[in-house]
């Protein structure tokens, strides 16, 4: 039986708790939560009346602006390499079930990736993340995982990264992504690179596709560095070369017969945003500024609270590990990830995710966080927040901060 994807079982369970006029804090839902570029909602209007069928793959004018949206970030792009679809998810499902063979995935990694496989009858094969950050599996382990497969006769296609990375809110760094590439290359896999929060990242980000160019796909959309959610405009750049023409003939067919083609105004936006416009820059700069202040202060609170984290790199998220504080969960009847988060749902309304649905063990104190929620519950605050030079003082945002504090000093003890 297939489950309600967990990302979207919080978020209605929550919004339920708060139509209940309870309090709660919403923790665990990877909305980017800012209002949309203005810019945006106008060529949406403009666009209304765009109800033609048009090419699977997308407008040439769309694919164009993916394209220089590509090239402009160090990645040289065909337009007819591209392929836009309803949403990132629409795409991944549809690599997937071009690639039959197996999927090795992060541990932990993005929820519906395992979910997509198992709605293919796919193998899984998990492979545990690094210390230095998430995103990519741990290339020594990786290559043992995929020695023993092939031993066994079930030698996997494909890879997916997520750079940066949803779960843990972190960046792999360029020389842990060459050697994951370097392994990959030698185990034929194809790469599948998500790269939707690229552009809310730290540091610097090697794509995939720059070091294997001939076997890497990367997916992305507007959802997270624009505040797009709802539009779901998802796209991607197929590989060069015959096994790049292959994958994107099969990928039209599969797209032909699932969602026949992104919605004509939605592509309209999409090519005005990837065209990179100062108001889309600008928005973009601004939010990131917002969700590193925001997840850092979340992120200081759990490591004041006795909890193990990585410091937060990209976009809105942590995955802070509670392991040290075990005994005094555990004597709440706390003494797995589920029963943590359930705990801080029901004691404290905050939301989180636990770490069972990325991938984890059950067994493990893990947890996803997403910050950018706390932004505000109108349009207004989300718009001081986004200007704001010092959003941990406004208000809501400093309230909440005070009751997860609050929350985390009771479950710790």
């Amino acid at each position: 039986m297939t489950r309600h994807s967990a990302t979207l079982a919080v978020n209605e369970r929550l919004q339920a708790k708060r139509n209940a006029g309870e309090e709660v804090l919403h923790l665990g839902f990877g909305e980017a939560g800012l209002p949309v570029p203005p810019g945006a909602a106008e060529v949406l209007a403009r666009s209304a009346g765009h109800n033609a069928y048009g090419p699977v793959a997308g407008s040439e004018r769309a694919r164009r602006a993916a394209a220089g949206f590509f090239d402009r970030r160090g990645l040289p792009t065909d337009p007819d390499r591209v392929l836009f679809a309803p949403g990132s998810k629409a795409l991944l499902f549809g690599l997937l079930a071009a690639l039959p063979g197996g999927v090795v995935l992060p541990q932990p990694s993005w929820v519906s990736y395992a979910a997509q496989a198992a709605l293919l009858h796919e193998r899984i094969h998990w492979v545990p993340v690094p210390a230095e950050a998430g995103g990519v599996p741990d290339p020594d382990l990786l290559e043992r995982a995929l020695v023993r497969a092939e031993a066994d006769g079930q030698r996997p296609s494909s890879l997916v990264l997520t750079l940066p990375d949803n779960p843990t809110g972190t960046l792999a760094p360029p020389d842990l992504v060459r050697r994951v590439c370097a392994v990959a290359e030698r185990h034929d896999l194809l790469v599948i690179s998500d790269e939707i929060y690229r552009d809310l990242a730290t540091g610097e980000l090697r794509s995939p596709a720059e070091l294997l160019p001939e076997r890497t796909v990367v997916t992305c959309g507007l959802s997270k560095s624009t505040a797009l959610g709802g539009y779901r405009i998802g796209f991607a750049r197929l590989p060069t070369g015959e096994l790049g023409a292959r994958l994107h003939e099969e990928l039209l067919g599969i797209a032909s017969e699932i969602w026949s083609g992104l919605a004509a105004p939605m592509q309209d936006v999409a090519a005005w945003v990837l065209d990179d416009p100062a108001e889309v820059t600008e928005h973009i700069a601004a939010s990131s500024r917002l969700h590193r202040a925001v997840a850092g202060a979340v992120h200081a609170e759990f490591r004041t609270a006795g909890a193990v984290c990585r410091e937060p790199t990209a976009a809105f998220y942590l995955y802070p590990d509670l392991e040290p504080l075990r005994p005094a969960l555990a004597a709440r009847g706390a003494d797995t990830g589920p029963a943590v988060a359930e705990l801080l749902l029901d004691r404290h309304g905050v939301g989180v995710l636990a770490g069972a649905e990325f991938g984890d063990p059950e067994h493990a104190l893990r947890f996803r966080v997403a910050t950018s929620l706390l932004y505000g519950e109108t349009p207004e605050q989300r718009r001081q927040a986004l200007h704001s030079r010092d959003p941990l003082a406004l208000p809501w945002i400093r309230g909440s901060l005070d009751n997860l504090r609050a929350a985390l000093r009771d479950v710790a003890g």
